[in-house]
């Protein structure tokens, strides 16, 4: 994504975990990668993707967390989750 602030943009590794009906990777891969256009916080990324996903495919759970390089020498590493159990 890129910081609203400063416009430069912020890497991050994802893990998610999914419990729910069959997803289509190629769709899901090709969502996440529509991020490095988007401007957003890591927190509000995060939490946008888990929303959209959980709108979309209707997971029994999911667990989404970021891990963005340092920017400033802070680690921002947002989860969020959803468990419908």
């Amino acid at each position: 994504s890129n910081c609203p602030v400063t416009n430069q943009p912020d890497w991050a590794s994802l893990q998610l975990s999914y419990i729910g009906p069959k997803i289509n990777h190629e769709s899901l891969l090709r969502y996440i990668i529509s991020y490095r256009n988007h401007q957003g916080f890591h927190e509000n990324c995060i939490e946008g993707m888990l929303v959209q996903i959980t709108q979309q495919c209707k997971p029994v759970l999911l667990e989404i967390q970021g891990f963005f390089l340092p920017r400033g020498g802070i680690d921002i590493n947002p989860y969020r989750s959803l468990n419908v159990k």
